[in-house]
């Protein structure tokens, strides 16, 4: 098992907030995107 401080976990946190916030921001540009495609497209 690791060593873990206070340090070290504080920074895998952010770390995966960063990546939660990456991925969800990514998710909504590609959903908007798609919506715009398709409202824009009637067929």
């Amino acid at each position: 098992m690791f060593d873990i401080d206070a340090v070290t976990s504080s920074h895998i946190l952010l770390w995966i907030i960063g990546a939660m916030t990456a991925v969800g921001l990514v998710g909504t540009v590609l959903a908007f995107w798609t919506m715009g495609r398709s409202a824009y497209r009637k067929d």
